[in-house]
């Protein structure tokens, strides 16, 4: 058992799909996974390993931001020897760049936070997936014929904010849409070795207010969820 996460050694898969929401890691796990075992519920975040086509696959939750996934994610490689991490969640675009359910892969997180520099000493404010996961990503995407789009990312300590402009940030990257995580992910996974990579679907258009409703979300993950886990299946 880790701090945070109370699976005993050996019940974590060497591959774990990481959605942020709890429930939703549920949902994956029941609805994806054959004989899904429910191996950590410390303070409410699900933890489930079980097969997909024959194959061990674990799925959890990361929680929201930085400081969360960064506490999951290290957690994982370390004390459970995990080898790849696919976050899969959702994100918000900036413009009519991005539509809504557009599947997005993401090359490059950018963001002004902290956590890379005074976790590890990494000055750079954008950071690259690690290993070769991304890749498999674009390859296994094609394969099922989904239109999965390489991006760079912003990655964002806030999730509300005064000024509405776009983040200097993320037009310096010409970053389409802003998420929370894929940032710390990629900064634990560059200092273990470790392989990580981010898939997203937008389900907001944040000038414009769109969004997917409730009752399309099911729906809107469903390819990114496929996507990763048939991706994963090229990593084990």
């Amino acid at each position: 058992m880790s701090v945070h996460i109370s699976a005993k050694k050996g019940e974590i898969a060497k591959v774990v799909l990481q959605p942020g929401d709890p429930l939703r890691a549920k949902y994956i796990a029941e609805n994806f996974l054959e004989n899904a075992k429910l191996v950590s519920q410390t303070r409410g975040i699900f933890y489930y390993t079980g097969t997909y086509k024959g194959k061990e696959i674990s799925v959890g939750a990361s929680g929201m931001g930085f400081p969360s996934i960064g506490i999951y994610s290290f957690e994982l490689f370390t004390e459970y020897e995990v080898d790849t991490i696919i976050r899969i969640g959702t994100c918000g675009g900036y413009s009519n760049d991005v539509k809504l359910f557009d599947l997005l892969n993401v090359e490059n997180a950018a963001s002004e936070s902290t956590y890379a520099k005074f976790a590890w000493g990494f000055e750079e404010d954008i950071l690259s997936h690690q290993g070769n996961i991304f890749d498999i990503i674009n390859e296994t995407s094609k394969e099922l014929g989904l239109a999965s789009r390489p991006v760079n990312i912003h990655s964002s300590d806030i999730f509300y904010r005064k000024d509405p402009a776009v983040p200097e940030i993320a037009a310096k990257y010409n970053c389409p849409a802003v998420e929370m995580e894929a940032f710390g992910l990629f900064a634990n996974a560059k200092q273990l070795g470790k392989n990580a990579a981010t898939i997203l679907t937008v389900s907001d258009i944040i000038p414009t207010h769109e969004q997917i409703s409730a009752d399309e979300r099911e729906r809107a993950l469903k390819p990114m969820i496929e996507l990763a886990l048939e991706s994963a299946l090229k990593v084990i």
